[in-house]
């Protein structure tokens, strides 16, 4: 009897990056349990905007089934808001985020990145540029020109909500005692946008880590982590801004990399996978990689210490990319719950998407319009004071949907209460 002939899988884009993530996208059998985890697919009801249905369109367009330029490729792949709850409820272990970021990396050969999106990736990618662009939103926020058009319809007006939303009150943060490092070393990923627009929680995070005895050092040189670019499709790009990284973050010589801004974390924490086609680069990439801590892991190892009371009433809602991509979901929660007199209420859906996802409010708007919509019912129906998320984009999409909706309820980031937290206990 003769043996039976393997028939290799149909492949018309060989060497393509979609092609090189092929075990992927061949690890998903079709349950379905990806559907009700999905924000686009909850929002529309539609099965191609599902995860299981954008399988079906991947495997098509590597099979040649569907050609690059076919519309249903283009509308559902680019509707996707990468979220990546589907790989938390996958009961196969399918790579969804990679898969995602694959196909749009292969599209991106054939047809060009939307021009809003090339825009930002391209400033981003230019440390000057961007310098100019936050100076310039910071002047726009403080000269209130943002607020003053915030209530505008469509893109721009969301945008200068977004903005808006970024202000902080000033106040004295607490005086942190000089930390004898023993719980470790740590360098602060500053971020693009945390720096520009939210530098105060960046502050806000170095004295929290002080105040539980971490040694903050500098991390010179550092640039954009390359998440936003990863995402839309320029790997190349984001490569570029990984390898600068990394090599900033080596000559910090730190115990630990952290990062307040779950989006920046879960592609620092991606790096090797970036990677793995340069052998040398990898193996550096594995070894800052495995020094990534998002903030809220850091303080909660450390307990964190006791501050004094923070009478308010919060609702804390979990940054995709911390609960989904990370799978850090108690940290967070023990950092809140540490404060004292901190009042936390449950937020239904705290683990769907706000429809923030990176520029993507920006570049789909319709869609992300929709997923917020449902994000601002559930806050509603919880009635809190503070909406509490750890990543900036969530910051300014929850905060813009606040302010143009007339919500006296304000989003800040888990380490600004608790810093305010020592602020009360030391009288500050």
């Amino acid at each position: 009897m003769s043996a039976p002939v393997l028939t290799a899988a149909k492949c018309a884009l060989p060497g393509s990056p979609l092609a090189n993530e092929r075990a992927g996208l061949d690890a998903c059998v079709h349950c379905g349990f990806c559907l009700q985890a999905c924000p686009t697919y909850l929002t529309l009801e539609d099965e191609n905007d599902s995860p299981r249905g954008r399988i079906v369109l991947m495997r098509a367009l590597l099979e040649g089934d569907l050609a690059p330029d076919d519309e249903s490729i283009e509308t559902h792949i680019d509707r996707c808001l990468g979220c990546r709850a589907c790989e938390t409820a996958c009961p196969s272990g399918v790579p969804y985020g990679h898969l995602l970021e694959a196909t749009r990396a292969t599209l991106a050969q054939t047809r060009p990145i939307p021009a809003v999106a090339r825009l930002i990736l391209w400033a981003f990618e230019r440390p000057w540029l961007l310098t100019l662009a936050m100076a310039g939103g910071r002047i726009a926020r403080a000269t209130g020109f943002s607020r003053l058009f915030s209530r505008l319809p469509g893109r721009f007006g969301f945008a200068m909500a977004m903005l808006t939303s970024t202000r902080r009150p000033k106040r004295a943060g607490h005086r942190a005692s000089a930390s004898t490092g023993g719980r470790g070393s740590v360098a602060l990923l500053t971020g693009c946008v945390m720096e520009g627009l939210f530098a105060e929680t960046n502050r806000a995070t170095e004295r929290t880590l002080l105040a539980n005895d971490y040694r903050v050092a500098p991390a010179q040189r550092q640039a954009c982590c390359g998440a936003l670019h990863a995402h839309a499709g320029d790997a190349d790009a984001a490569r570029r801004l990984a390898k600068v990284n990394i090599t900033a973050f080596e000559a910090a010589n730190v115990d630990y990399v952290c990062v307040n801004a779950a989006g920046c974390g879960a592609m620092m924490k991606e790096y090797p996978h970036l990677l793995a086609a340069e052998r040398e680069w990898h193996v550096r990439a594995t070894e800052v990689a495995s020094k990534v801590r998002d903030v809220s892991e850091l303080l909660s190892a450390a307990g964190p210490v006791a501050g004094g009371p923070v009478r308010s009433r919060v609702a804390y809602d979990a940054p995709c990319h911390l609960m989904h991509a990370q799978r850090i979901s108690a940290p967070p929660l023990a950092v809140l719950r540490a404060i004292p007199e901190l009042e936390l209420v449950p937020l239904n859906e705290s683990d769907v998407c706000c429809g923030s996802a990176g520029i993507y409010n920006l570049v789909e708007p319709e869609t992300s319009d929709v997923v917020l919509a449902r994000k601002l019912g559930n806050i509603a129906a919880a009635k809190p004071e503070l909406v509490v998320t750890g990543n900036p984009g969530c910051l300014m999409q929850i905060g813009a949907g606040l302010l143009r909706s007339g919500s006296s309820v304000r989003a800040v980031h888990p380490v600004e209460l608790l810093d305010m937290s020592y602020a009360n206990r030391s009288g500050r």
